[in-house]
């Protein structure tokens, strides 16, 4: 962390190109950077995963937990889910081990677009959606205004901003409709098209630099993986 780096800093553990490390010296790719005399170890390749996850499927670095989506992705190295699905839910889930983007792209504050299809119990009606869109009231706070688009009799599309607990299903609740099943099939610019339910593919290198550079002016403060429940 950086609070550890720089208590190795301060204790004078820390030497760029031979001379001691101090707090504020910028090391580049081509100096020597040595912890109690001996190389960091090489930092890892950044991945970024594309999974289609199915129903059943439980978001937690938690392998104690019965169908983990860790184990379900039995990914070689490492990797953090950006924004969860909750167990009843499927669709697109990001995975990477840049833990920059992963705060990048769930802080609220930044307002990236997560786009879901959702089923529900009946049919829908003129004042649901107006006021899906508008903002429900949920969890001592009203939700913000999003695009609500119908689909289908008692299906909807809808573009989200922020990530609340459960905040379609409540949204959906609180306006006397049930969630009968919920997609997620849009982070930001990544689509769900091609993807087969349970199968996952690395971003093309197109896709990771359009996200860098969308991100790029966002706060990347810690954020909890664990918040963000759609």
């Amino acid at each position: 962390s950086r609070r550890e780096a720089d208590e190795w800093i301060e204790a004078g553990r820390v030497s760029i190109n031979g001379s001691v490390a101090r707090k504020g010296n910028r090391a580049m790719p081509h100096d020597l950077v040595l912890l109690d005399g001996k190389p960091l170890p090489a930092q890892p390749k950044t991945v970024y995963i594309l999974l289609h996850k199915p129903r059943g499927i439980v978001c937690t670095g938690d392998e104690r937990v019965k169908n983990n989506v860790i184990d379900f992705l039995q990914y070689k190295e490492r990797v953090f889910y950006v924004g969860r699905l909750d167990k009843d839910s499927e669709g697109l889930l990001l995975l990477t081990n840049d833990g920059d983007i992963v705060n990048k792209v769930l802080r609220a504050a930044n307002a990236h677009e997560k786009e879901y299809l959702v089923d529900v119990d009946k049919p829908l009606s003129a004042n649901f959606l107006r006021q899906m869109s508008q903002g429900v009231p949920i969890l001592d706070t009203i939700t913000r205004p999003c695009l609500v688009e119908q689909t289908e009799r008692a299906q909807f599309r809808i573009t989200l901003t922020q990530g609340l607990n459960r905040q379609i299903r409540r949204m959906c609740e609180r306006l006397g409709y049930e969630v009968q099943r919920l997609r997620r099939v849009r982070i930001m610019h990544l689509h769900i098209e091609g993807l087969q339910r349970g199968s996952w593919r690395y971003l093309t290198q197109e896709e990771i630099d359009l996200l860098q550079a969308s991100t790029a002016q966002s706060d990347n403060a810690a954020f909890s993986a664990e918040a963000d429940e759609e």
